[in-house]
């Protein structure tokens, strides 16, 4: 039997290097699977990206899609790469799946919320109807808006007494202010003028319903707020913040398609006006 000098073995590190190197390039120490995962997403956020920019579903936000798509590409290549995964020290790795882990759980909980008034349905015999405003085009009503203009009509005709408070100013891509777009817009479908109160100043939801409230007496008037589903959450509780006492929502529903990006963006329009006291 051929005997083997000690000089001649191969010392314990060099030989885990050789059998790390035999796994055709491939370094201990990745996610393969995680990897995979994130690389989907982000082939998904992207394709989002895209349909919504051809589609126009609204303003710039979906490039919001398109960032969250190369992030996500970006961490998959981290995630498969083991030199990588090795180089990063432990405790960042820690604290970024905990960061991770906690907006998930936020963002969970906050969408919970809007889901929970997804389907609002305003009982009858309100004083007053409040609909919010949103992008007028030089045709009419964007889709979002016509859709709330024509729930808060249902709502009008069925209940005669009840006064519609239209709301929106002029935006700088606006020929017009909403509310007086949105007026026309009623009166043409037959509710009387005297029964449309017009709030031209307001810029965002928090002043459509603080500038709204100078019409009604927001302590003793019952007041059904009409919107798109995925916005009825934010705009109850930031009325109900301003001092409205008997207010509900009425939901309007939303182009096929738009869900995931009016969800994304009202996750953060709730987080924003929780944060700057709105809610």
């Amino acid at each position: 039997m051929k005997r083997y000098r000690k000089e001649n073995l191969i010392p314990l590190e060099k030989s885990r290097r050789t059998i790390q190197i035999d796994k055709r390039g491939y370094t201990p120490g990745g996610h393969p699977v995680l990897a995979g995962v994130f690389g989907i997403i982000g082939l998904l956020c992207i394709i989002y990206c895209i349909v919504v920019a051809v589609t126009g579903f609204g303003t710039y936000f979906f490039l919001i899609w398109g960032a969250m798509g190369a992030c996500s590409l970006g961490l998959a290549l981290i995630l498969r790469s083991g030199r990588i995964m090795n180089a990063i020290p432990l405790w960042l790795k820690a604290l970024f799946w905990i960061l991770f882990c906690a907006g998930l759980f936020l963002f969970g909980a906050v969408e919970a919320r809007i889901l929970s008034q997804y389907n609002a349905r305003a009982a009858e015999g309100a004083d007053y109807c409040i609909i919010l405003g949103a992008q007028w085009k030089s045709t009419g009503p964007s889709e979002v808006l016509r859709r709330r203009l024509d729930k808060a009509i249902d709502y009008l005709e069925q209940n005669p007494d009840a006064k519609a408070i239209v709301t929106g100013g002029q935006g700088g891509n606006e020929s017009i202010p909403e509310a007086v777009g949105m007026r026309g817009y009623l009166m043409e479908a037959g509710i009387e003028e005297e029964r449309i109160l017009v709030e031209d100043r307001s810029v965002s939801t928090y002043e459509n319903l603080v500038f709204g409230s100078e019409f009604l007496n927001p302590d003793e008037d019952r007041v059904v707020i009409v919107t798109n589903n995925f916005h009825v959450f934010r705009a109850v509780s930031i009325a109900k913040k301003q001092g409205y006492r008997n207010v509900e929502g009425l939901a309007a529903g939303t182009p096929l398609g738009s869900e995931p990006n009016n969800l994304l963006r009202e996750f953060m329009g709730v987080v924003k006006d929780f944060f700057v006291g709105n809610l």
